[in-house]
């Protein structure tokens, strides 16, 4: 309620805050209102309270009565969550509850109980492809929403949309500023020295993530308006994506440790909810399941580096912790190195990578626009954005970090490989996720911290386009099986083919952002993904700050080498798939049929503009952090980014400078750093990369593009390597033997010896309990029983003393 508190003194205050924060800093801080920050949290803060208590209402409006007893229909439908189908017939035959694919889950209609003869009715017209107004496709008017599915669609995107705003007022008011600036909120909690309060952090890089978590989120929940707009859990998704965006900017606006563990703890919660939000079928649940238990493994390290910084700072506000690490700790000594890689084992399990990666392809579980806010803008760039945050104390710890750079390169090629024959469009976006997130730990972990961010920036930009994409073009391919009551799955690439013909704005914003992801000249990813690569090939030649240690006793230059020439195969494997899941999606023909073709179409604005925004942003996002000489020549856009540069000769590099400033001379102390050779050939090389795996996709898959076909006759893979790989190397069957089995065993052992003990206890508790009884019924309270006790009692004693 406090935070509200703020919020409501800022909203009230509004005029003269934009006036204030839109004045130029001047030269030795920011200068911005003081409760601006306080807004962006705000705002989606009250967001999910209102939609929250809309969920609530329209929850208790949608409670089914009571079903009649022994009702065969509701036996078999009613407690379905989104079980429909074409005809009873269809239902027995099993085009149910069962049958179902997830993404076929999207936008149906839980509880509903129709008349099992209208079922196939039901079926074409209950549950709505991804927002796509069913209705309309076959002839029927469109009843007004009620209130509770309208609310939401003003206020999620308007709170998001403001609190954007807000960020970039705060941007605009902090350019030139070389100084953190701490907004003090409340005191949290003093317990003995350890004291923390509920601080916000502005500085570079907390602006920096806030402005890609708002401006980002916002085209997503502008998305999910058409997208989830059939859904009856409209309200209650909307709440929960509000309350994701609330964690994720405390986690990154937090000034402490652990307040950030405030938002990394908040953000698992919202991907358990999201990733489960159809949570009726089991597939759904245990994905949300997996996602939140893996990432506690994580969350274990994270508490245990936080346990040791204040056992040897005596703090953990980020500023004070950065302050004392070069005095309070010892250079690549035990405790440095231990913390570091407890803190990189957090960022393991939140941002995917090796050997936590698991949780992330089930993630595609969730509604389309969820894998978007949590692959792109927010939850996996968490752990990214924790290591820069903490730069003294990785610069500090060379092992820790060679180890991070190896990790990121092992798990930037491991999930390409998966990538290159995956047929769900998906999952194809989900390993290519992992991959990207192994370039930022890869660039982090040789100490290119500004590239890692850089490249955190631009991958939000292309991704969560592409994520939406696919979105779009499932919400088609939902349309056209409805039509024909087909039950096959639409996320499937081998199901379709020929769509651009049928969605030209989703085909031209997927190319865009598949060209810049694939490293294409000119586009984000090129500059930014490359810059990643290339500073691996100049740390093998000894320009990192990491080259002159070891890991595992081999030189870091080597390890360099090593992950540079990594990171080189996975780019040209990302290059390739991307272009082979375009290639299957958009080109040849329609695999499906006529009725099926004529239902194909674009969906509405609230599809169709996010998709616009973000392929601009994948297209010339990456001249953000290009030398600013370079625009003089540029006409028309050489004025604009000239106007928006923040300073120095690239500005990202420039404007981040405060943030790693401490890493910076940990590394001038400590350090022996060759002066970076400004060679041509990692340009050239990069070119390659993106062009050449784009060229050998289109001569491998463009004639198997005509030649395959629809999914239900087309097997998978047969054997061999291809099958590995589509089968994820079987790294899920392993967790599975190696770890859940045994787990659940031993689970098992331990609830038996548990009743064992408790069937103990309690019996002992029912004997006193017999006997008790039994004694009491001597107590009958009659005079005369006791008196016959009592003769009774004397004669047996006197006959004892006769016997003897």
């Amino acid at each position: 309620m406090l935070l509200l508190q703020h919020a409501a003194e800022a909203a009230t205050e509004a005029g003269a805050a934009v006036q204030h924060g839109a004045a130029a800093a001047d030269a030795h801080g920011a200068a911005f209102h003081p409760v601006l920050p306080w807004l962006i949290l705000g705002l989606p803060l009250l967001g999910f309270l209102i939609n929250g208590l809309v969920a609530i209402i329209a929850a208790r409006r949608a409670l089914p009565k009571v079903p009649p007893v022994g009702d065969p229909y509701w036996d078999s439908h009613g407690h379905d969550d989104h079980a429909h189908a074409a005809s009873p017939a269809l239902a027995m035959a099993g085009h149910g509850h069962d049958a179902l694919e997830p993404s076929e889950q999207e936008g149906m209609d839980p509880g509903v109980r129709p008349n099992p003869a209208d079922h196939a009715h039901d079926h074409a017209h209950g549950h709505d492809a991804h927002g796509h107004d069913a209705h309309d496709d076959h002839g029927h008017a469109a009843g007004p929403k009620p209130w509770t599915h309208v609310l939401p669609s003003f206020v999620a995107p308007g709170v998001m949309i403001a609190a954007f705003a807000v960020a970039v007022l705060n941007f605009l008011a902090m350019r030139g500023a070389h100084e953190f600036e701490a907004i003090h909120g409340w005191d949290w909690f003093n317990v003995g020295d350890l004291q923390v309060g509920f601080d916000l952090l502005l500085d570079p890089l907390s602006m920096v993530m806030a402005l890609i978590i708002t401006g980002v989120g916002s085209l997503i929940h502008i998305f999910s308006i058409g997208y989830m707009k059939e859904d009856p859990g409209y309200p209650r998704y909307m709440a929960y994506l509000n309350l994701f965006v609330f964690f994720m900017l405390i986690l990154v606006l937090g000034s402490s440790y652990p307040l950030m563990f405030v938002g990394w703890e908040g953000v698992g919660l919202c991907s358990y909810l999201l990733i489960g939000f159809w949570f009726r079928e089991k597939a759904n649940a245990d994905a949300g399941k997996k996602a939140f238990i893996v990432n506690r493994v994580g969350d274990f390290g994270f508490l245990i580096a936080m346990f040791l910084l204040f056992a040897n700072l005596g703090t953990l506000n980020f500023a004070e912790v950065m302050a004392a690490a070069p005095t309070g700790l010892e250079y690549a000594g035990p405790v440095v190195t231990a913390i570091a890689l407890f803190f990189f084992l957090g960022a393991t399990g939140k941002s995917a990578q090796i050997p936590l990666y698991i949780w992330l392809p089930d993630a595609m579980a969730g509604p389309t626009p969820v894998s978007a806010l949590i692959h792109a803008a927010t939850m996996v760039t968490a752990g990214v954005y924790l290591v820069v945050r903490s730069s003294v104390i990785f610069t500090m710890a060379p092992t820790a970090s060679l180890l991070v750079a190896l990790v990121g390169a092992l798990t930037a090629f491991f999930a390409a490989t998966i990538g290159l024959k995956q047929w769900d469009i998906k999952k194809v976006l989900a390993y290519s996720t992992v991959s990207q997130l192994g370039f930022m730990f890869a660039a982090v972990g040789m100490g290119a911290y500004v590239a890692g961010v850089f490249h955190l920036m631009t991958h939000a930009f292309f991704k969560a386009c592409l994520f939406l994409g696919s979105g779009a073009v499932i919400h088609a391919m939902h349309g056209a099986f409805h039509a024909t009551h087909n039950a096959a799955d639409a996320q499937d690439m081998r199901n379709m083919g020929g769509l651009k013909k049928f969605l030209p704005v989703t085909f031209i914003t997927m190319g865009l952002s598949t060209l810049a992801i694939a490293g294409f000249p000119g586009l984000s990813g090129f500059f930014s993904k490359d810059e990643i690569i290339g500073a691996a090939w100049l740390g093998a030649q000894g320009s990192s700050p990491f080259s002159g240690g070891s890991l595992f006793g081999i030189p870091g230059t080597a390890i360099m080498g090593f992950v540079g020439g990594t990171l080189t195969l996975a780019a040209f494997m990302t290059a390739f798939y991307m272009g082979r899941m375009m290639i299957y999606t958009f080109f040849g023909n329609f695999r499906g049929t006529d009725v099926e073709r004529g239902h194909l179409h674009e969906g509405n604005w609230t599809l169709t503009v996010p998709l616009i925004v973000l392929a601009l942003l994948a297209t010339v996002g990456g001249y953000l952090n290009v030398e600013k000489a370079v625009f003089d020549h540029v006409p028309v856009l050489g004025p604009i980014f000239n106007a928006l540069a923040i300073g120095g000769d690239a500005s990202l590099h420039h404007w981040l400078h405060p943030v790693i400033a401490g890493s910076e001379d940990v590394i001038r102390n400590h350090a022996d750093v060759a002066e970076p050779a400004h060679a041509a050939w990692p340009i050239f090389l990069a070119i390659v990369i993106g062009i050449g795996g784009l060229a050998l996709a289109w001569v491998l898959t463009k004639k198997r593009n005509e030649r395959v076909r629809t999914a239900d006759v087309e097997p998978a893979y047969q054997g061999g390597l291809e099958k590995a790989l589509y089968n994820k190397w079987y790294v899920d069957e392993f967790y599975d033997r190696v770890v859940v089995r045994p787990v659940g065993f031993l689970s098992r052992v331990e609830w038996g010896i548990d009743r064992v003990l408790d069937g103990m206890v309690d019996g002992v508790g029912r004997m006193a309990e017999r006997v008790g009884l039994a004694l009491g019924r001597v107590q009958t309270g009659h005079v005369n029983t006791y008196a016959f006790v009592l003769i009774l009692g004397v004669l047996v004693l006197l006959g004892s003393f006769m016997a003897l």
